[in-house]
């Protein structure tokens, strides 16, 4: 047996080189495949349970709750989640040791860069409560969840709008000025979606109109964009 010295270079090199991208891309499509798969699974085995709504009228597609409610649908979310939940914390990690080091000697983006990884914590936080307390579990926790996820949501992309424009206006990489316009785009996209879910259910509670297809599939949509990082 060859015995290598302690701390020598090929002990310390990396076992695995991933590209963020690469990583980026996996991460994202695991809450959207498992999302489909609870929606078609749901839609071919347990309809009526999962289109049923409070007022008993009729409904063509299921909620995100109502989908990710129900067995075995429940467990492919959550272990999409699971997987998908690890890396961005290490995401989070990573863009604040990135913002350090582009604001070192600025104070007020200091503390805006501490509030942007505080509020991913929460917002990743709130999407695995959402997750493993399904709304016929404990409705109240399951509720708690998701308006963390989605407020934590919103306000994360904001802060993170603010610190990439900072970036981008002192910056002469086109790739910075790519990513920050790819953020702000998201962020616009996240907030009609989250608008108009709002409107649809208000309006689906109040008048208990045949078919609420359009919030739910606004709920999707925010599920599964609201976190696609830039490089």
């Amino acid at each position: 047996m060859q015995q290598v010295p302690y701390g020598s270079v090929d002990r310390d090199k990396p076992l695995i080189r991933l590209p963020f991208t690469r990583l980026a891309v996996i991460t994202v499509c695991l809450p959207l495949l498992g999302l489909i798969a609870c929606i078609v699974l749901a839609l071919l085995y347990h309809y009526n349970d999962a289109t049923y709504t409070h007022c008993q009228v009729p409904n063509y597609l299921p909620s995100i709750s109502a989908a990710i409610s129900l067995t075995p649908e429940r467990y492919i979310w959550r272990f999409s989640i699971g997987l998908h939940s690890a890396p961005r914390f290490l995401v989070a990690a990573a863009y604040l040791s990135f913002y350090r080091g582009r604001f070192s000697k600025r104070l007020m983006e200091q503390l805006l860069s501490g509030l942007t990884f505080l509020l991913a914590l929460s917002e990743n936080v709130g999407l695995l409560l959402l997750t493993y307390v399904s709304s016929n579990e404990t409705y109240s926790v399951h509720k708690s969840g998701f308006v963390l996820f989605i407020s934590s949501s919103l306000v994360h992309m904001l802060c993170t709008c603010k610190l990439w424009s900072l970036i981008a206006k002192y910056s002469l990489s086109a790739e910075e000025m790519m990513s920050y316009r790819q953020k702000f785009h998201l962020f616009l996209f996240n907030g009609f979606f989250c608008l108009l879910a709002a409107y649809f259910y208000k309006r689906h509670n109040t008048y208990c109109e045949t078919g609420s297809d359009i919030t739910s599939l606004a709920h999707q949509w925010i599920i599964c964009s609201e976190w696609v990082p830039s490089e």
